[in-house]
């Protein structure tokens, strides 16, 4: 298939525009939540830097599941909870966020974005 001159470059802006409106998508604080999760989480549970066995969780679909992998349901306090205290392989975050900052953070992961 052949594509005219145009083509490419109309493609090309219909991607970007759909970039911006994921990314517009966000609210401030999940802006702010995705800072903390690319800071925080994102080297575990998103690259496995560690080359942990078994992967950690992917964070981004946490809240589309109706349970955590513990089996606990997926809430708010149950996935706070994990992060504060630590599970298995995952270390305890306790003092390392606010409250704001935990808030947004949940926020983000409800988004499910990437």
């Amino acid at each position: 298939m052949r594509l005219s001159s145009w083509t490419l470059p109309l493609l090309a802006t219909l991607l970007g525009l759909a970039a911006c409106r994921s990314r517009s998508a966000l609210t401030p604080q999940q802006v702010e939540g995705k800072h903390f999760y690319d800071e925080r989480c994102a080297h575990c549970h998103e690259f496995n830097d560690l080359a942990l066995k078994p992967a950690p969780p992917d964070l981004h679909s946490v809240f589309e599941r109706p349970n955590l992998p513990s089996g606990a349901p997926a809430t708010d306090a149950n996935v706070a909870r994990t992060i504060l205290s630590g599970k298995g392989m995952m270390p305890s975050f306790a003092g390392r966020f606010t409250d704001e900052q935990m808030a947004a953070l949940l926020a983000y992961l409800h988004a499910g974005i990437r």
